[in-house]
């Protein structure tokens, strides 16, 4: 009975969750990662997260990152996001094991889709390095908002 109970109280909101790795010697200014997501329930509430790892190498205090969407219609939205991934006297702000620093941030809370189908995500930072060093892996997290 407790192991059924357990299951059942940590249910998995999670809808897409998938990282892709940067090239080792840096993300250049040019490239572009893709994350097709499937949405089968449109009328849900949904959190969108993206997720950077970063090593201790990276130079800056700050990320900035362009995102488009290209929704059903195929009509695309760009959008830019600013966020911190170490505080004022240079300490990793998130998670971290070892050399790598995991950091969720939380783009959009408690929005809905405007059909079920398939979304393109497309993330390009739009830092003024051609070649950004000491990013590790880029994702993105969406799940149903409780």
């Amino acid at each position: 009975m407790f192991i059924i109970i357990s299951l059942v109280s940590c249910v998995n909101n999670e809808v897409f969750f998938k990282y892709q790795p940067v090239n080792v010697n840096g993300w250049s200014k040019d490239s572009v990662f893709t994350f097709d997501v499937t949405i089968d329930a449109p009328n849900a509430n949904y959190n969108f997260y993206v997720n950077t790892r970063n090593r201790g190498e990276y130079p800056y205090q700050n990320l900035w990152l362009f995102i488009s969407e290209m929704g059903q219609d195929s009509t695309i939205t760009k959008d830019s996001i600013n966020f911190y991934l170490a505080d004022d006297f240079g300490k990793w702000l998130g998670s971290g094991v070892g050399p790598i620093y995991n950091m969720p941030v939380l783009y959009r809370k408690n929005f809905r889709f405007s059909k079920p189908g398939r979304y393109r995500y497309q993330i390009q930072h739009g830092m003024r390095d051609s070649m950004l060093l000491g990013i590790n892996d880029i994702g993105i997290k969406i799940e149903k908002a409780e």
